[in-house]
């Protein structure tokens, strides 16, 4: 076990001398055999150690007591142990998530904190090659290409710069049980892991015993090469799609057309993909396939993830977002009286005072009542859920139904101005005043908006 571990962790440059790494340790067999393994190889490799344990809070007195187990191992190896209690449950259920998923973000959430704090260079986790085969053979049950078939990354980076190291990716559960008994090390059985609610469970104790049983004895050594296979092939294929998207000179949004055609098919597939993935946009295989039907003239738009959606035109495919999802948008500050230019919309709008004698002659609903603004007003785009209640009108109204009523363009929509006294939307161009803030005979002096085209809009 310890040369099989040394070896994996030189080959892989897991760590160097002089690294300081904190051990994620639940309790059960893994995660102490990578401790004990880790303390046996500290001197060799020249690293410093420290335990770290997340008590989830979900077994009781068991969780309790893996918590205390963990601290007394690492004060009998004289360790600095970290430890914190989470509520996963009262996350996952706020979430609307698995205990699972809720679990491992909070986890490795606290391990990134923990590692920032205290300077540690890595965090070494106890995946297994066991995990390995599950998680490979889950990600295929789901759906997933090179890169979630590649499972288990020996190294990932979490954050900013939180390294998380796994030493453990090539050894078996059954030689690390043996390498334990071999100590004499005790460990915890946390018994959720026999619970078959959980999909890893059911693949664990159900699905790989049948398929190492009745179709290939090798099953998890063949799943953990095919990560391995797919590990590699992701790292070539992410680095030719990006420099093929610099060849095609495309921006975040804006991907041209000319010589896309002429890319292998699997090069096609994986440029797309780098593109959205360089837009935060979610995506899938048929999402894929639709936008490189689009980019080949089978359609002119498509859908695609959150709201967003591809056309072509004009030798580009571009990426745009409904109008509900927009995030295009500006914020400016008004004196009064002053003007600002809004250069998203080619206005300047200014507000001007107006003496009660001249405001009179003005049309209803169009000043508003000076005494009850302030000197500085917001001015900003529309955004989905705004609404006021329009002067000489029976209610509050959404601006997205005023705006189908005035027939305003849907593009246009998107950046239509709004102004805000705090949080209160006071006016909207080509709308009445807000009820509240309309002057009316009597009222004293008046505010007057006025909007002037410097750019087409």
């Amino acid at each position: 076990m310890r040369d099989q571990v040394i070896r994996y962790i030189r080959h892989r440059g897991l760590v160097k001398p002089g690294d300081r790494v904190l051990v994620a340790v639940s309790g059960g067999a893994d995660s102490v055999a990578l401790l004990r393994v880790l303390l046996e190889l500290r001197a060799e490799l020249g690293i410093v150690l420290a335990a770290a344990h997340l008590n989830h809070g979900l077994r009781g007195e068991s969780s309790d007591a893996d918590e205390a187990f963990v601290g007394q191992l690492a004060m009998r190896h004289k360790l600095d142990f970290f430890a914190e209690r989470v509520a996963v449950a009262e996350h996952a259920e706020t979430r609307r998530t698995g205990l699972e998923s809720a679990g491992r973000k909070l986890r490795y959430e606290w391990l990134t904190k923990i590692a920032g704090e205290y300077r540690f260079d890595a965090v070494a986790t106890a995946h297994t090659a066991d995990d390995q085969a599950e998680t490979v053979l889950m990600k295929f049950l789901r759906g997933a290409g090179s890169r979630g078939l590649g499972g288990i990354y020996p190294v990932m980076v979490q954050g900013t710069q939180t390294r998380f190291i796994r030493p453990l990716l090539d050894a078996t559960r059954v030689k690390i049980e043996m390498y334990l008994e071999s100590l004499g090390q005790e460990w915890r059985e946390d018994e959720s892991n026999l619970d078959r609610r959980f999909f890893r469970n059911r693949v664990r104790h159900q699905l790989l015993p049948l398929l190492e049983r009745e179709y290939n004895p090798s099953i998890r050594q063949t799943l953990g090469e095919l990560s391995e296979i797919c590990r590699a092939e992701e790292k070539y294929w992410s680095e030719l799609a990006s420099i093929q998207l610099e060849q095609l000179r495309a921006d975040r949004h804006h991907l041209p057309l000319e010589g896309f055609g002429a890319i292998p098919q699997a090069l096609q597939r994986r440029v797309l993909k780098r593109w959205l993935e360089e837009a935060a946009i979610a995506t899938d295989f048929r999402h894929i396939e639709l936008l490189r039907g689009c980019a080949l003239g089978v359609s002119e738009q498509t859908e695609l993830a959150e709201g967003w959606y591809a056309c072509a035109a004009g030798g580009y495919l571009a990426l745009k977002r409904h109008e509900e999802d927009s995030p295009v948008g500006y914020a400016y500050l008004l004196r009064v009286p002053g003007e600002v230019p809004i250069q998203e919309i080619g206005y300047v709008l200014s507000v001007l005072t107006v003496p009660a004698g001249l405001a009179a002659e003005s049309e209803p609903a169009s000043l508003l009542r000076a005494e009850l603004l302030s000197q500085e007003l917001t001015i900003r785009n529309w955004k989905p859920g705004d609404r006021y209640w329009p002067a000489y009108s029976r209610s509050e109204e959404k601006l997205k139904r005023l705006f189908a009523e005035r027939r305003i363009p849907v593009d246009e929509r998107v950046l239509w101005p709004v102004v805000l006294k705090g949080e209160d939307i006071v006016a909207v161009r080509s709308l009445p005043v807000a009820e509240q803030y309309c002057w009316r005979p009597g009222d004293g002096e008046a505010l007057s908006l006025q909007w002037t085209t410097v750019i087409k809009f």
